[in-house]
């Protein structure tokens, strides 16, 4: 599906960008949002980065596979960074602020997944899944937040997942991960508040990406684990969702609109409305019926 480009937008006084009327595509780049995505390479991730630079937006993806110098064969920018190296993220956003003098909105989505009981979790594999998910997007915010101070203005908005609000079974160390994500993201809107910075969570549910490919199986997770039966049940039923999941330009538009939004929330449900409806009952329903509803949604009830 294509779009029609709106034109670069204007940062006021508020904070947010805010179209302006007139402007093309391409024109008064210095006045376009710069725009830094990470895991730009695939799935949500550049889906963003394409519909963003489409409607006349400076975006820079990053990719741990990707030169460091940039790389504009995608139409936006692709510039290496890998979110578990302080030196790689660093290198980066400078390069980015050496180009453009600024970055205005940063989207934090780099990100893996593993599965496997809690219990067949070794700590080697807890802490490699909260490296990616977790400190590299601390990592990121580190980086870009003293000249977003600076300016007092900019946009960080963190994926986290449907899954850092319920434990989801057989992926409890990806749900730590971004139930880490969400505490600290709470923290940080309100210590950002009085310079000017604004700092969201999005949760996505089940989309349409390689991210079900790239899942990792822990290494106990094999036919002698006494969890094997049911794993491979909630795997399969994983996997199937994924398959049938929402298209990730919601992601895209949701985070165009929190772009020209004065005052987000803290956080932005997101993807095919069974989902997200069934997790927004957690709140008026009773904790053990959630859990059971949850158990039967990937057939281990």
């Amino acid at each position: 599906m294509t779009h029609a480009p709106s034109g670069p937008r204007d940062m006021h006084d508020d904070g947010a960008f805010h179209s302006r009327p007139g402007a093309a595509a391409g024109g008064a780049a210095s006045t376009a949002p710069v725009v830094l995505i990470t895991g730009a390479s695939s799935g949500i991730g550049r889906c963003c980065a394409e519909y963003l630079h489409g409607r006349g937006f400076r975006v820079y993806g990053t990719s741990r596979r990707a030169p460091e110098s940039g790389d504009g064969s995608a139409g936006f920018r692709m510039i290496g960074m890998d979110v578990t190296s302080d030196e790689s993220v660093r290198r980066a956003v400078e390069l980015v602020l050496a180009q453009e003098g600024r970055i205005d909105v940063v989207l934090n989505n780099a990100g893996d997944g593993i599965a496997g009981a809690v219990e067949d979790t070794s700590i080697e594999e807890a802490k490699q899944q909260f490296e990616t998910n977790f400190f590299g997007a601390l990592r990121v915010c580190r980086a870009v937040l003293p000249s977003m101070r600076a300016r007092g203005a900019g946009l960080i908005a963190n994926v986290s997942s449907l899954g850092g609000l319920v434990g989801l079974p057989f992926q409890g160390l990806y749900s730590a991960s971004k139930f880490a994500l969400e505490g600290a993201t709470e923290a940080l809107r309100m210590e950002l508040r009085p310079h000017g910075v604004r700092a969201v969570l999005i949760e996505p549910g089940d989309f349409r990406t390689g991210f079900t490919a790239q899942r990792r199986k822990v290494a106990a997770a094999q036919d002698g684990s006494p969890y094997a039966g049911r794993f491979a049940r909630a795997l399969a039923t994983m996997e199937k969702d994924e398959s049938h999941g929402a298209d990730p330009l919601q992601v895209a538009r949701l985070l165009e609109r929190l772009i020209g939004t004065r005052s987000p929330r803290p956080r932005y449900k997101v993807g095919g409305f069974a989902q997200t409806f069934t997790i927004g009952l957690r709140k008026v329903l009773p904790q053990k019926l959630v859990e059971y509803l949850v158990m039967a949604s990937y057939d281990i009830s």
